[in-house]
């Protein structure tokens, strides 16, 4: 398996296993960790802790993308009766903005504690009078968007801040972010705020709150959980920027001692995997697939250790300027087996899936590969509810062809 162990001595001379592992072993195991089919969605959230959510949707959006990779016959949007009807999971503040399962909100109230602070002169000293009017709006006429309030102020100097000018949304994403108003549904993708108490259910609200240090160790536990294996020196988005990067290694050397990770040295790269992560490393591969892959999904949270393991470099372009991009707006990784093999972006609507990029990492893969491509092409037509294909001119001839021929099943 291409695996050695040595001892490591960490922090208070606390000494710990250390693993050697290969490349090939860790492929192996991020790809079942990460890709063995779940039966449900409930599955999915369950291993993953949290999905981040993202508005941006030319093929689905993020979460729905991350969804599909892994439940069998997910369609986008389905992650909304989750939320709104079965409230088996929340819209909250995670990494970046995500979906959570409800079982993990009492944690994640060290991050709403961040919030408020982040937003207590701002908002709760200087507009009291707007954060009193609001909950009171709340709290007498239920759930609303922002436009619905009679409370409407603005503030010019405002302009051009992340929320914009208006004090009414600045108010109520500062209520958001300090836990005291939550997402009890959308509309036409719009937030409708209510109250935290009449969102979360009371016996998750009785849990006792963690002291900081115990909140940011399990924090941190989640996204080794999440992840499998993570560096301590992921980048900074990986711990929720200042809610955990400040106070990382600490944790990680409390969690290592407590034997909940272990460090690990991937052919020169230090990380730490969790028990159950390394477990799979005697697990034989999953049935190689052909799967489409989100590009804020947690298999690709630490690209840097993408790039080491995979051979694979991935930068999200759709920041980057026209000029300036490589491979296109919205690009997605492509898995088969435990090799990443393309990049692909794709725009889906009215019915129609149109395929606007496709790369391949190097030359055309092997024969197995493209039965399975079809495979997903079908599934993911199905996902997106798709009817109709389209493809630009200049991709791949095998690819096009291909594509050209799918139809909805």
């Amino acid at each position: 398996m291409g695996r050695t162990e040595c001892l490591g001595v960490v922090a208070h001379g606390i000494v710990v296993t250390s693993i050697s592992l290969s490349k090939s072993d860790v492929r192996r195991a991020m790809v079942r960790h990460h890709f063995a089919p779940c039966n449900t969605q409930h599955e999915a959230f369950n291993r993953l802790r949290s999905i981040q959510f993202d508005p941006i949707a030319p093929v689905g959006c993020n979460h729905d993308l991350v969804l599909q990779s892994r439940v069998k016959g997910y369609k986008i949007g389905d992650w909304q009766k989750l939320a709104y009807k079965e409230r088996h999971i929340y819209d909250g503040w995670d990494k970046m903005a995500s979906l959570v399962p409800f079982e993990g909100w009492p944690l994640r109230r060290y991050i709403n504690d961040i919030g408020r602070r982040n937003f207590e002169q701002k908002i709760f000293v200087d507009h009291k009078d707007a954060v009193e009017l609001i909950l009171k709006e709340i709290t007498d006429r239920g759930p609303m968007m922002p436009k619905d309030f009679e409370f409407q102020q603005h503030r010019e100097e405002w302009k051009g801040s992340w929320f914009g000018p208006s004090v009414t949304k600045q108010t109520l994403r500062a209520l958001w972010h300090s836990g005291l108003i939550m997402t009890s549904g959308r509309k036409s993708g719009q937030h409708l705020y209510d109250l935290t108490e009449r969102v979360v259910p009371q016996h998750l609200r009785d849990e006792p709150v963690l002291e900081a240090k115990d909140a940011i160790r399990e924090l941190v536990m989640e996204r080794h959980r999440a992840m499998g294996m993570v560096r301590p020196s992921a980048a900074a988005e990986v711990w929720s920027y200042q809610v955990l990067m400040y106070d990382k290694l600490d944790a990680i050397s409390e969690l290592a001692k407590r034997g909940q990770i272990v460090p690990v040295m991937v052919e020169g790269v230090k990380a730490h995997a969790t028990p159950e992560f390394l477990a799979l490393l005697d697990q034989p591969s999953i049935k190689p697939r052909v799967a489409f892959i989100a590009p804020l999904d947690q298999f690709m949270w630490d690209r840097k250790m993408i790039a080491h393991v995979f051979g694979f470099d991935y930068t999200w372009e759709i920041y980057t300027p026209l000029v300036k991009r490589r491979w296109g707006y919205y690009v997605l990784p492509i898995l088969f087996g435990d090799e990443l093999v393309a990049r692909a972006e794709f725009w889906n609507r009215n019915g129609v899936l149109e395929l606007r990029e496709w790369h391949f990492e190097q030359t055309l893969p092997k024969k197995p590969f493209w039965p399975a491509l079809e495979k997903a092409l079908n599934e993911f037509m199905h996902y997106g509810s798709a009817t109709k294909t389209t493809v630009k001119d200049h991709i791949d001839p095998k690819v096009r062809d291909l594509f050209l021929g799918m139809s909805a099943e």
